[in-house]
């Protein structure tokens, strides 16, 4: 959990801060919301500031769980999965997610353990400064993204920013690089999900011709096909496969 809270954080703070230092907004009026440079030279921000961004970081996790993780991919192949195989509300929706959010952070475990070594806990340990600690824990971030971003989707954002190019994974701001991972996810997903639909739709086309064959109006295609459906997916090992193949198409820096 330390780990999870703490890249919500880093980015939350970097934001206040850069924003405070390019408007030029002077907070020493407030002592509520002041800093003070300590003696090492770091720079000391009173607990309320502290609570702020902490709160901020919370309320934006979700989002940030959705945006910069294997997430959304999981998520969207998994409900077209049960689409296809026509159980309706089965598994529920609280089934999936936890499915997806677990299988998140499996997949995601070597960054957050690379984040956790170069970042959290030399910053817990008070051997690297609160900004360097956020640079630190950005750059693992935006590795594992870039990595899992379809260069065309980036190259279409970053003409859109005004950029000509980027030189390094940490010069690309989140600005450009977090519709450019999502965009791309979308895309991944769905080609994903297409595949996953072909073999049931085969079925479905199958019973739907023999019924009609013969002479059953009345009866409905879809449930007819859905034992066979089930049957195909738990002869094939379906859930193992595609919780395999899900985990073995995110690429790691």
């Amino acid at each position: 959990m330390r780990k999870l809270f703490f890249i919500p954080t880093v980015i939350v703070a970097s934001i206040i801060s850069t924003s405070a230092l390019a408007q030029g907004l002077d907070l020493s009026g407030l002592p509520a919301f002041s800093s003070e440079q300590t003696a090492d030279g770091n720079v000391q921000y009173s607990l309320s500031l502290q609570i702020l961004a902490l709160m901020t970081a919370v309320t934006l996790l979700p989002s940030l769980v959705l945006g910069m993780t294997s997430f959304t991919r999981i998520i969207i192949v998994l409900s077209i999965l049960r689409q296809a195989l026509g159980t309706q509300q089965t598994p529920p929706n609280q089934v999936l997610i936890a499915i997806a959010l677990f299988l998140s952070f499996f997949i995601m475990q070597p960054t957050l353990t690379e984040v956790y070594n170069v970042a959290l806990s030399p910053f817990l340990s008070e051997t690297l400064p609160a900004d360097q600690a956020i640079m630190e824990a950005s750059s693992v971030m935006k590795d594992f993204m870039v990595a899992n971003t379809r260069s065309d989707t980036l190259l279409m954002f970053s003409d859109m920013a005004g950029a000509d190019g980027y030189e390094s994974n940490a010069d690309i701001p989140f600005s450009t690089l977090l519709p450019s991972f999502i965009t791309s996810e979308l895309k991944t997903a769905f080609q994903i999900g297409f595949l996953l639909f072909l073999p049931f739709l085969v079925i479905d086309m199958v019973i739907a011709s023999i019924l009609m064959a013969l002479g059953m109006m009345m009866l409905s295609p879809m449930l007819v096909s859905l034992p066979f459906k089930l049957l195909l997916f738990v002869l094939v090992d379906g859930w193992a496969m595609t919780v395999g193949s899900l985990a073995a198409t995110f690429l790691t820096p």
